[in-house]
């Protein structure tokens, strides 16, 4: 079921708000806690971090060059940059417990095997599988046979027919429809308002509508202009980069909303929501 459900009278959900923190915590897990306690603020339903095993998904090769972009590295390698940014199993496990208490939900991406069968262990609603890592089916396996919760998919960087492939895999042992969600994305930071493609989303339903658990949209554009198009094209989930400070450290902040864009953000789904009815009297 998306946002927009079929019958004779269009009837929509609240749009749920993920604030996908991923690595701008840069290392810190009181910088972590802190925005977590921002994007509830703001009125985001979730905060989203990153998990990277680096040496299983980096090559030796990759691991020992520098940072494509040095001056937002924080090791002297790329795999030094990126062991520098990762928490462990218990700190995310700090993390999903710090929600509870503060009243938002914690979730992450994962992006390899080893980190897949760690962050299942944490009772979280929803794991999700990045653009970059659609294809990696020893991955997809163990959230498909060894979690329970909502497997959220990606698709910036993957084909139609990949998207495909991945929503048979779940329907193989009858999960498309409980489990797996799909998100319209176009892989880039930021990405031009020409390349969204926001029509997509239309394109999956059409596809996908009870097939699937429902579809969302995850953003890499600037600004807030064209969220409101994605709940109402059926979005039911919105994610968006969160930070702080767009001038920090980091190659995802300057594509980030800070607080006052995602507050904004929250407030319009919010009210678009509550527009999006019928009169009930002539």
């Amino acid at each position: 079921m998306s946002a927009l459900l079929e019958g004779s009278t269009a009837t929509y959900r609240p749009c749920k708000v993920v604030a996908e923190i991923g690595c701008n915590h840069m290392g810190s897990l009181e910088i972590a806690k802190e925005l977590m306690k921002l994007a509830k603020d703001t009125g985001a339903s979730y905060a989203k971090f990153q998990k990277r095993c680096p040496k299983e998904l980096l090559t030796k090769e990759q691991y020992e060059k520098p940072h494509p972009v040095p001056h937002n590295s924080y090791g002297q390698t790329y795999g030094a940059h990126r062991e520098f940014l990762e928490f462990s199993k218990d700190q995310h496990m700090t993390l999903w417990a710090y929600g509870k208490e503060i009243g938002v939900e914690w979730a992450t991406s994962v992006w390899d095997v080893t980190s897949a069968r760690e962050m299942i262990q944490i009772p979280c609603d929803y794991l999700k599988v990045p653009s970059a890592c659609n294809n990696h089916f020893d991955m997809l396996k163990v959230l498909r046979d060894e979690y329970k919760g909502e497997v959220h998919v990606s698709t910036g960087m993957t084909t139609k027919q990949e998207i495909e492939d991945v929503v048979k895999f779940f329907e193989e042992t009858g999960q498309a429809k409980s489990r797996l969600v799909v998100y319209n994305c176009t892989s880039g930071y930021p990405v031009p308002f020409k390349d969204v493609c926001m029509l997509e989303l239309v394109r999956l339903q059409e596809q996908y509508r009870g097939r699937i658990k429902d579809f969302a949209f995850s953003g890499h554009h600037l600004g807030i202009a064209i969220d409101v198009a994605a709940y109402t094209l059926g979005a039911v989930w919105i994610e968006r980069h969160f930070t702080k400070d767009r001038t920090w450290k980091g190659t995802d902040h300057a594509a980030s909303l800070e607080v006052p864009g995602l507050a904004k953000l929250c407030r319009d789904l919010t009210s678009t929501y509550e527009a999006l009815t019928l009169k009930q009297t002539d």
